[in-house]
């Protein structure tokens, strides 16, 4: 039974720790493609939408998504999809692109906005951060009610010292 309250809250750890990395891992994209100077026109291929929810009175979640394809500097033709970005954009539409070069290329239609980014990224890794105190919170606290109060079952000791010295036997 102990190990249920270790487990689950480890594995939301784990699940806080991969999503914080994914976080500041697309932040540091984004900020490599807008500062590394580098644009190109790219057209719009695709556009739709994903739903999520809606089922037994949830609210529905919808997110709009564009694939866009662009010429590299080096002459490479990169296709990518992006979540999020402007409704009014199209298919067929010529969008700007940001990116970065390299074996990977990095890019983005999203326009510059470091501050927009840095205050999202920060405030989804405060809440993280709020959630993975409370897990070791937990763990701590319970470890610590365990050993104050001990398990029936352990088959220890269960006599009692007083400050004089004394044992009470029950």
């Amino acid at each position: 039974m102990d190990l249920m309250f270790y487990a689950v809250p480890a594995l939301i750890l784990a699940v806080v720790g991969f999503i914080a990395y994914r976080v500041v891992r697309r932040w540091l994209q984004l900020r490599s493609a807008w500062n590394s100077g580098l644009t190109a026109e790219g057209r719009c291929l695709r556009m739709y939408t994903t739903t999520h929810g809606g089922s037994d009175d949830s609210r529905v979640r919808t997110v709009l998504h564009h694939v866009y394809e662009f010429t590299a500097r080096d002459g490479r033709v990169v296709r990518f999809e992006e979540e999020g970005g402007p409704g009014t954009v199209i298919e067929g539409d010529f969008v700007t692109v940001y990116y970065k070069e390299g074996q990977e290329v990095v890019a983005t239609a999203h326009r510059p906005s470091h501050v927009k980014q840095g205050a999202a990224t920060f405030g989804i890794l405060a809440f993280l951060g709020v959630v993975a105190v409370f897990c070791v919170g937990f763990m701590v606290t319970y470890s610590e009610f365990d050993d104050f109060f001990g398990d029936a079952d352990d088959g220890g000791d269960t006599s009692v010292v007083v400050d004089d010295g004394f044992t009470i036997e029950p």
